[in-house]
């Protein structure tokens, strides 16, 4: 494979777009579709592939370094492209207590995959995004001259362009395209790709409000200024970033049985809790086609 060519990883695009039927929406008049971004490629979970391919092409091959906390589907996603199309990994990975642990099933995949990790302390991973931090942390990490640096998640504008796509496969078929937001890669390029008479929404998994400001800096950064028709609603994310108490997980099991769907806990699961909880508060018009992007299947048990 050519390490410069993400296309010769062959994903599946556009992915499917499926309807399903769940009282749950019907009755209030809204249809709900799931666009299966999960299937986009079995190596590069959900819409990994969206965010990474421009990335990579801009990496031309050279050694791209980026950087996630212990079980990031990022890191997982630019290991095996490393290894898919030959290309040499670095992973900066938030938490330097992890570096004299077994290492959990997603870094352990990231390593099998070629990833060479490096663990910094919480401080130091927060200011990664200043010269003067990121330039001692390559020298640390050994990282040569020239290496591709791609931000936490994979979002910056490149990443948001690549979004895009998304956007406009979802044009003329749903009105309200719905993401759960880490970074607000996605939900830019997403709402950017949209076109007139749709809105994108965001369902943030992580508390602290920050990522109205960030998703509006990457579209200023992509795009130039605000792009499309976007919104994000903060009550969903149950506590922070990896939480799933008990009535989450009933949920996500409940939506497995009624859909026969992999519900992933950490991302997947509260968007879709949102979506029910606002069809149930009427904020979708009857009428209104609902599409729940799937950015992602299920992660190792552990890892919940």
């Amino acid at each position: 494979m050519n390490a410069s060519d993400p296309a010769a990883l062959r994903p599946r695009l556009p992915s499917p777009l499926e309807p399903v039927a769940d009282e749950r929406f019907a009755r209030h008049g809204v249809r709900l579709l799931l666009k299966r971004d999960d299937l986009i490629h079995p190596d590069l979970p959900g819409n990994k592939w969206r965010k990474l391919a421009p990335n990579l092409r801009a990496a031309a091959g050279r050694t791209v370094l980026t950087f996630g906390g212990a079980y990031s589907n990022h890191l997982r996603a630019t290991a095996a492209a490393g290894r898919l199309l030959g290309f040499p990994t670095i992973g900066v990975v938030r938490g330097d207590e992890l570096a004299g642990r077994p290492l959990n099933p997603s870094l352990a995949a990231c390593a099998a995959d070629g990833m060479r990790l490096h663990f910094v302390d919480r401080a130091t991973y927060r200011r990664a995004s200043d010269p003067g931090v990121l330039a001692g942390l390559l020298e640390r990490c050994g990282a040569p001259e020239g290496c591709r640096v791609v931000p936490e998640g994979g979002s910056n504008a490149l990443a948001a362009q690549g979004c895009t796509e998304l956007g406009r496969e979802l044009r003329g078929a749903a009105d309200v395209a719905a993401v759960a937001c880490g970074t607000g890669g996605t939900l830019a390029g997403l709402a950017a790709g949209l076109g007139d008479g749709a809105r994108a929404l965001g369902v943030p998994v992580l508390k602290g409000g920050f990522l109205g400001e960030r998703t509006a800096a990457l579209q200023r950064e992509a795009f130039g200024g605000p792009a499309g028709d976007w919104s994000l609603d903060e009550r969903f994310h149950f506590g922070g970033y990896a939480r799933v108490p008990p009535a989450l997980e009933a949920f996500a099991r409940d939506f497995e049985a009624r859909h026969g769907l992999p519900v992933e806990r950490l991302y997947v699961a509260k968007m879709l809790y949102g979506l029910v909880a606002l069809a149930g508060e009427g904020a979708f018009p009857p009428g209104t086609a609902v599409a729940a992007v799937i950015t992602g299947g299920p992660q190792p048990a552990a890892s919940r």
